[in-house]
């Protein structure tokens, strides 16, 4: 990955950033990371905003636009939404319904198997997010103080096809809950479809 897409992937996966932020992640002095943002902005993947800082002068913080996020793959998005409108078309909602079910359990399968014989809650998580992350989702775990578990993920590679139609993410805490077992309690704390820049599942023993 060159130094332009290692930009990019920092503001997708860390969101918004200042130049001396990305310039110290990527080892550049501040007026290389400037020159890559400039390259950036003029090609309209990125863009910036002032943002007030409590003392001194505001400070400017780059993210991506939506062509850049455009620049992360949405899984074949024309093909899924012609689809989609064919099974409508076809099926009515009771097809739609019947697809994303066997989606859903295809998922699930797939999930128990990357688990495997994972034992603790936190090994359970991690399992789930190297699943995740195979499906394209830019997935990793963040622990907090308080002993929860962040499951976050960057990138929605069906985001066309959620958009079209929200049932393809309805299940995903009900999917989250069972393959991790009883020993936990799973909410969503931010959501892409809700104007976030990332979707994040919050994980709490119980």
């Amino acid at each position: 990955m060159n130094t332009a897409d290692q930009v990019l992937f920092l503001l997708k996966t860390r969101g918004p950033r200042t130049a001396q932020q990305l310039a110290d992640l990527l080892d550049l002095t501040s007026m290389g990371a400037r020159r890559h943002l400039d390259a950036a902005e003029e090609k309209g993947f990125v863009t910036f905003e002032d943002v007030a800082e409590k003392v001194g002068r505001p400070s400017r913080r780059w993210l991506l636009t939506d062509a850049g996020h455009a620049r992360f793959p949405d899984r074949h998005a024309d093909l899924t939404l012609q689809l989609i409108s064919q099974v409508r078309a076809l099926f009515g909602e009771e097809g739609m319904d019947k697809l994303i079910a066997a989606r859903e359990q295809a998922s699930e399968m797939f999930y128990r198997e990357t688990l495997g014989a994972a034992g603790a809650l936190p090994e359970r998580v991690q399992a789930l997010a190297l699943a995740r992350d195979v499906e394209g989702y830019m997935a990793e775990v963040e622990t907090q103080d308080d002993g929860s578990l962040l499951l976050v993920e960057n990138h929605c590679p069906i985001c066309a096809a959620a958009r079209e139609c929200q049932n393809f993410c309805r299940s995903e805490l009900d999917v989250f809950q069972r393959v991790l077992g009883p020993g936990c309690a799973v909410q969503r704390e931010e959501h892409i479809l809700a104007g976030e820049r990332r979707c994040v599942y919050r994980i709490k023993p119980v």
